[in-house]
């Protein structure tokens, strides 16, 4: 064998491994019918997971199948190259980043191959989401017990190479004991499938001779040598997830290899496919939150609710909720907790309503009669969602809190004994305060493992020696209390050093000769939980670690460079893409809005942590081209960018709030300051003046703008010059503008009247260019509901167009032209009402970001408000038109949904529908696929379609021909009216009773 690839601790010349790296791409370019990607941009995108650490890998491989992994492994074989197999990249230890080829199952390797009912059981690849397991499993009530708080992208490869747990492990186990058989491939070439192994399989196998027998016979002197040391030191707990899982071996396990395989973090095999263990799932489940004076009361009562058999026992403390209250995180789900400063969230689970709530009920008594007497709530079905909401953005609560420092990962989920949980988190917490630690706590309290997020300082190396020195007095802490250093996230880079703490000298040897059994060369994720020759040190690899005077040159996206100013984030770009710490809430696939573009293509660079990440990366520099000073050139992050449809989904679904959609446009403007704009991003940036133009003689120049558009050849022809789909249409102007038709209506107000009710409707461009018959109605709407309508005199525009092609000078100029306008209107606090959300958004977000200190930009982003908001709020006796007996569905804008929480859930706009009477129903459609611009352009056609046909067109679709299709953003509307017969309208248009109630 080749050893063009040098293992941990060997010195090599970088053009050697250069080329080596290029030699393996051909080679497996040759025999992978999957893709290959050696890129620099594929490698950054895989440097990191969600913890520390970042390495940069020799090359990617997305394998289609089985045999497309064992042509990665012999191709890898022959040149001596390391493996490392990864699902979603979620995990938090460090275990999938590795200067290895990186194997992503998570594309094409994600189906069901069976699911038996009557056996219980599921035969899964390694890259099925979690989530779709249970989905599957729960039609026989039936489920896959462990359970993440990523369930909703976590893989099931990854939480085998992990031994993931999650809020239900109380009533399934982990991973572990979940897992009946494994598929499973070796470096070496080798197949075998694993399980339990009586002693007659054991026997056949040995009989049978090869690399098979070698193993087992290994297998069984490992067990035999080391069996009362495994059953002597490792801790019986629940949450043990470090070490390999050398008890497993032993006869009254099972002699179970497949079980001893879970947890290894990829550092033995390559999972193949996975033979799973379903249990019951309970149908019926009530929640119970019981409340204390603080956390470590809380968990001083593990095992008093423990008597009363829940199936989950989780908790959180007050540090948390007050964290997510600062950054207006799930703030109303919040509230629905009792008062108290540590919370136990306990689940019940039962076949029958009747059984669960006498489970609920009489521990609700018992706790009530406790001496700490805590606060005791039972919840609705309803509400138990929303607090479990609550636990689940429990890791996103935790990072860029306003006023805290950074916290980080590296001691993060311990486990100790439920019973002395209390005791170990008093001692743990006194330590950190001797290094002027804080965290909030939350995690899996009924198990005795607590997840925190520390303020360790990674960025200097007084830091980085604390950190060092804390992690090995934390350790004694939880040793002492007979625990885990691990509990669920694994050992990875962030613990492996740890376990000879925890082991001893002789079950690490234990431990090294499992891992030389399986990969004697060590070429399986080397360095990593166990290796022969060493793993790397907790301060290895820092993502962000201390700096150097080189490290400290001046940074191109340092507030003086910046357009935007980034007032979140220290002025600074580069802070502000930091902020995705990797968990991968962008990578969910069946509800939300974020991340569209992933949802499409199911691709890691167009999520947006792969685009945070990619920002991040080129702002290092030393791994995608150009370097930092060059860097706003590289084609690997505009590649990236380009598939984001600027939704801003990403900045209130993420849980730190990355705003992708205001990364782009910064990145944009500095790229086409070397670059040329081509001919398309005039034609739809500036969209507002040209339509303004066409309109600049009513009733005449509008028909002759359309008249291009209307002759095929011409339209063609334009459609060509412009790179838009060949299957749009372009969209017609109306023959008179909404403020056109107005002024022979209404006489325009020469000055404002102080003391009325008055409110200025905004005409955005595409209302009141192409559909002014919403700015009709909507005006129609205010004045039923009491206030005198203003309109601004001339075209006015925000600008929103600029901002997806990088005009940035451009659209500051026309902020600042729209503020000089408005003073009076601004200065004089005149409600300021527009119909499309996007117009909104930009005087909400964009407009501070530019101006985050100016008085006026202030005043006009709190005056900017949408005609739901308005209504509900400013005019609450306001009684919309009598739909009873009608049927609307209703499709919310993104930037709507991106506004805050309640706005995510259109809370306005379905309370104001519902006061017709009529039936609504809010559609999880997410983004509609057209995004202004970008359902037009010809390469993100496929795309946008697959968006559009994701919900929103197909329910849509087969709606009645009598409900009403509700949708306020012209892009939406445009995308149903490009694909189906009928047409969407206005929320203004409903309400309005004269208008727009006609299906």
């Amino acid at each position: 064998m080749s050893s063009s690839f040098p293992i941990l601790g060997s010195t090599s010349h970088p053009h050697e491994s250069f080329s080596a790296a290029r030699e393996l791409e051909a080679r497996l370019s040759r025999v992978v019918r999957g893709e290959v990607r050696f890129d620099a941009g594929s490698r950054a995108l895989y440097a990191a997971d969600a913890s520390n650490y970042r390495q940069v890998p020799i090359g990617v491989v997305v394998p289609r199948d089985a045999a497309d992994v064992e042509a990665t492994l012999a191709a890898c074989r022959e040149l001596g190259a390391p493996i490392l197999s990864r699902g979603a990249g979620t995990s938090l230890a460090g275990q999938c980043c590795n200067v290895a080829v990186v194997l992503d199952f998570s594309k094409y390797m994600r189906n069901i191959v069976s699911l038996d009912a009557t056996m219980r059981s599921a035969v899964v690849e390694p890259g099925i989401v979690l989530d779709r397991v249970r989905e599957a499993a729960e039609w026989h009530h039936l489920t896959f017990a462990p359970d993440p708080a990523t369930h909703s992208r976590c893989t099931l490869g990854g939480m085998i190479g992990n031994n993931s747990c999650g809020t239900h492990a109380l009533m399934g186990g982990k991973t572990v004991d979940n897992i009946h058989s494994l598929d499973v491939l070796l470096y070496d070439g080798t197949r075998l499938t694993v399980g339990p192994t009586s002693d007659e399989e054991f026997h056949r196998i040995v009989r049978g001779g090869g690399r098979a027998a070698e193993i087992y016979r290994g297998l069984d002197r490992i067990r035999r040598q080391y069996a009362q040391l495994v059953r002597d030191r490792f801790p019986d707990i629940p949450r043990r997830v470090s070490g390999y899982n050398l008890d497993e071996l032993l006869p009254e396990r099972g002699f179970h290899v497949a079980r001893a395989l879970v947890g290894s973090e990829g550092t033995c095999v390559t999972v193949l496919h996975a033979t799973l263990d379903l249990k019951h799932s309970p149908p019926c489940r009530r929640l119970v939150v019981a409340a204390f004076d603080d956390a470590f009361i809380a968990a001083d009562h593990v095992p008093f609710v423990l008597e009363f058999k829940p199936i989950g026992l989780e908790g959180i403390d007050d540090v948390l909720t007050s964290f997510m209250l600062r950054k207006g995180l799930a703030v109303e789900d919040v509230k629905l907790l009792p008062p108290g400063r540590g919370f136990l969230l306990v689940e019940f689970g039962a076949d029958t309503e009747a059984e669960v709530l006498t489970q609920a009920e009489a521990f609700v008594a018992a706790a009530r009669s406790l001496p700490s007497r805590p606060a005791v709530e039972l919840y609705s079905v309803a509400d138990a969602a929303r607090i479990w909401a609550v636990r689940e953005s429990a890791l996103g609560a935790t990072v860029f809190v306003p006023g805290e420092p950074h916290g980080w990962e590296g001691w993060e989920d311990a486990a100790v004994p439920p019973e002395k949980l209390g005791s170990y988190l008093r001692q743990l917490f006194a330590l950190m305060k001797e290094y002027g630690y804080r965290s909030p706590m939350y995690g899996h309290f009924g198990q005795g493992c607590v997840h925190l997020r520390i303020n360790f300082d990674l960025e200097s190396q007084e830091g980085v020696r604390n950190f060092r020195e804390f992690l090995d007095r934390a350790t004694d802490i939880v040793i002492a209390h007979g625990g885990s250093i691990s509990g669920e996230h694994g050992d990875g880079q962030a613990r492996a050093a740890l376990l000879p703490k925890m082991f001893g000298p002789e079950l690490m040897q234990a431990f090294r000769e499992f891992k030389a059994l399986w990969d004697p060369e060590n070429r399986m994720n080397p360095g990593k939980l166990v290796d022969p020759i060493a793993v790397y040190e907790p301060t290895e690899n820092l993502r962000v670690g201390p700096k150097t005077d080189q490290d400290r040159k001046p940074n191109p996206a340092a507030k003086d460079t910046t357009f935007f100013r980034f007032p979140d984030d220290g002025g600074s770009l580069a802070e502000a893409t930091l902020r995705c710490v990797g968990v991968g809430a962008c990578r969910k696939e069946s509800h939300g809005t974020m991340c569209p573009s992933y949802m499409a293509t199911r691709e890691e660079q167009h999520s947006t942590r792969g685009r945070a990440h990619l920002l991040w990366e080129m702002l290092e520099g030393d791994v995608l081209p150009g370097g930092p000073s060059g860097g706003w050139t590289s084609e690997p992050v505009k590649e990236a960018l380009d598939l984001c449809l600027a939704c801003k989904a990403c900045k209130t679904e993420c849980p730190v709030n990355v705003d992708i959609a205001t990364y782009k446009a910064e990145f944009l403007a500095h790229y086409y300051r070397k670059h040329r704009h081509p001919l398309r991003d005039y034609a739809f940036g500036f969209m507002d003046r040209w339509a303004s133009m066409a309109h600049a003689i009513p009733g005449l120049t509008p028909r002759l703008a359309n008249l291009p558009l209307q002759i095929p050849g011409v339209s063609h022809a334009i459609k060509a010059a412009l790179h838009i789909a060949p299957q749009r249409s372009l969209p017609q102007f109306a023959a008179r503008s909404f403020q056109a038709g107005r002024a022979w209506r209404v006489p325009q107000f020469s000055h404002l009247r102080r003391g009325s009710e008055a409110v200025l409707l905004w005409p955005d461009t595409w209302n009141n260019y192409y559909h002014p018959h919403a700015l009709d109605s909507a005006e129609s709407v205010l004045a039923s509901a009491g206030f005198e309508v203003e309109v601004p005199a001339g075209h006015v525009c925000c600008g929103r167009p600029l901002y997806d092609f990088g005009f940035l000078d451009q659209a500051r100029a026309y902020l600042e032209r729209t503020m000089a306008k408005l003073a009076p209107q601004i200065d004089a606090g005149l409600p300021i009402v527009f119909l499309e959300p996007s117009c909104a958004s930009v005087f909400r977000d964009e407009l501070r970001n530019f101006f985050p200190h100016d008085l006026r930009a202030g005043r006009l982003r709190e005056q900017t408000w949408l005609l739901a908001d308005f209504l509900v709020q400013r005019a609450p006796g306001y009684q919309p038109p009598d739909l009873t007996g009608r049927t609307l569905l209703l499709h919310g804008h993104c930037h709507h949904k991106s506004g805050s929480a309640s706005a995510k859930k259109m809370t306005a706009e379905t309370e104001l529908l519902r006061r017709t009477g009529a039936n609504v129903t809010l559609l999880d459609s997410g983004c509609c696929g057209m995004a202004g611009p970008f359902g037009f352009e010809k390469e993100k056609y496929e795309v946008s379609q697959t968006l559009g046909e994701r919900v929103l067109l197909p329910a849509f679709r087969n709606a009645a021909p009598e409900t009403i299709l509700v949708s306020d953003g012209f892009s939406c509307r445009e995308q149903v009216a490009q694909n189906l017969t009928r047409h969407a309208q206005h929320l203004a248009e409903v309400l309005d009773s004269g208008r727009g109630v006609k299906p």
